[in-house]
């Protein structure tokens, strides 16, 4: 039993989703850091407060902090951006560069005294009446 769940993860499908999950976390708080200490106090300087995640509204007496939720989004926004652009637009390329269909059988062919252009099976030319040979 347990060779047969050591088998399941060392095969090569499991280990790359490992990794990929992995990089995919590392570059996720990269981009979440990115958000939250460069881009979005250059927004919040735009507003003239020096903390973006304080923004808050109130209502009824309840502090609603949108702040850290528009780091979240903008932190996603940037994640599907590079995984569409780095990742699915090249895979969707390389997919249709490999499913490109054959180029199909010629269904005419030329008469070698008039150089029309008849079908692939006649034994004379249409135009000229020479035999084909």
């Amino acid at each position: 039993m347990a060779g047969g769940f050591r088998q399941f993860l060392l095969r090569g499908n499991v280990v790359d989703m490992a990794v990929g999950i992995v990089i995919g976390a590392s570059f996720a708080t990269v981009v979440s850091g990115f958000t939250k200490d460069l881009l979005t106090p250059f927004i919040a300087a735009i507003f003239k407060q020096p903390d973006f995640a304080g923004f808050y509204f109130t209502l009824h007496a309840s502090k609603f902090l949108y702040g850290d939720f528009v780091n979240a989004l903008i932190s996603l926004l940037i994640v599907a951006a590079v995984v569409y652009y780095f990742v699915v637009v090249p895979m969707n390329a390389l997919v249709a560069r490999s499913h490109r269909e054959p180029p199909a059988d010629p269904t005419t062919k030329k008469c070698p005294e008039c150089l029309s252009e008849i079908p692939i099976g006649a034994k004379r030319c249409a135009f000229c009446a020479s035999a084909l040979g």
